[in-house]
């Protein structure tokens, strides 16, 4: 029951309930990716773009976490001096890199895209990608922890290791200045630098930078080696294939909504970064094997990275620059765009650990 004072006071309360209940409802050709003040970004139904709510159930029927893989073996392996030395530094190397990695692009996430994003269901996806990547990070101190590894040699080798930190800072220079509180997406200038900003992280770091890494730890997989972290590769590979999905269908929408923004210019711009990044890849490539191991060279590395950069190019609209071909065909069933699907439409493993909670 209502109780009032006056008359008055009831009588225009209740007319604002009134107003409020016939409110205009949200009109789906509304909405929009970037820019857009007509829809509340906080009503998530009805959906307009069904793609961001389909990779968000992906994310979710991926769940993992790192502690559910038994790093046993790996531990007895690494102990045993079986290893050589080159092959630690493999690994050694993409733990490195990707520790930090993950790091940078969750922040990317929090800190830069979300607020620039006005559209919910994607803002729902990436609060989901976000956890993920912290789950990553997770996996990379669950095997440092495991291994008993160094973890201050591990966590600080951007600062130490040239070509990872070249990547990095790469990848923070696309970061610098959407970070700043003044930073806006209503100009072309900033919706160009926001979209330059997803495709860096989403084409290139996701897209390319990662893939190496992948290529070098799942090859121990292969042959039978650090099987733990094997499989914690190949979930990560499962979570990143979604998320360069995402990425891909992000920028392609953006650029769908706001074709003005996708100049000559800007894709000159967009294929010099592209190139950029292939050759700090291969620079990467040669500081984790200066000796070839597992069947695997440097040299190999640029080819590979190379065929990777004219797939992405592909996806976003842009014409292949190096048509090099794959010289790892017999990780096509995990790594091939064309075999992406096939990878993870079925589970690893089933996510019921229920009698694992404590209430």
């Amino acid at each position: 029951m209502l109780n009032f004072d006056d008359e008055d006071t009831a009588v225009q309360t209740l007319s604002t309930e009134s107003d409020f209940s016939t409110s205009k409802r949200v009109n789906v050709s509304e909405k929009r990716l970037i820019n857009c003040n007509k829809v509340d970004v906080n009503q998530l139904m009805p959906l307009k773009y069904t793609w961001a709510w389909e990779h968000y159930l992906n994310g979710c029927a991926n769940h993992w976490m790192p502690t559910e893989v038994s790093m046993a073996k790996d531990i007895e392996l690494w102990k045993s001096n079986t290893l050589s030395k080159d092959e630690k530094l493999v690994i050694m190397r993409n733990l490195g890199f990707f520790s930090t990695a993950e790091s940078l692009v969750g922040n990317n996430i929090v800190l830069a895209i979300f607020k620039h994003v006005t559209n919910p269901e994607v803002r729902q996806n990436l609060l989901r990608q976000g956890f993920e990547e912290a789950i990553h990070t997770h996996t990379f101190h669950y095997i440092v922890e495991s291994l008993s590894l160094n973890q201050g040699e591990v966590f600080n080798m951007y600062n130490e290791v040239n070509s990872i930190h070249a990547k990095d800072q790469f990848e923070m220079r696309l970061t610098e200045e959407i970070m700043k509180p003044d930073f806006s997406t209503e100009t072309p200038e900033g919706a160009r630098k926001f979209l330059e900003n997803l495709i860096g992280y989403y084409i290139i770091m996701e897209g390319i930078f990662f893939y190496s890494g992948f290529v070098m730890i799942l090859s121990f997989h292969r042959q039978n080696k650090m099987t733990g972290i094997g499989e914690q590769f190949q979930y990560i590979l499962r979570d990143e294939t979604v998320h360069l999905n995402f990425g891909i269908d992000l920028i392609n929408g953006i650029k769908e909504e706001n074709p003005h923004l996708w100049t000559e210019d800007f894709q000159d711009h967009i294929i010099n970064l592209i190139k950029e990044a292939v050759e700090l890849e291969y620079q990467y490539a040669q500081d984790c094997l200066p000796k070839g191991i597992l069947g695997l060279t440097s040299a190999m590395f640029r080819e590979y990275v190379q065929y990777i950069a004219d797939r992405r190019l592909e996806r976003i609209g842009l014409k292949p620059i190096y048509r090099s071909k794959n010289p790892f065909p017999w990780m096509s069933e995990t790594i091939d765009l064309g075999k992406e699907k096939n990878f993870f439409e079925t589970r690893v493993t089933e996510y019921q650990s229920a009698a694992n909670l404590v209430w």
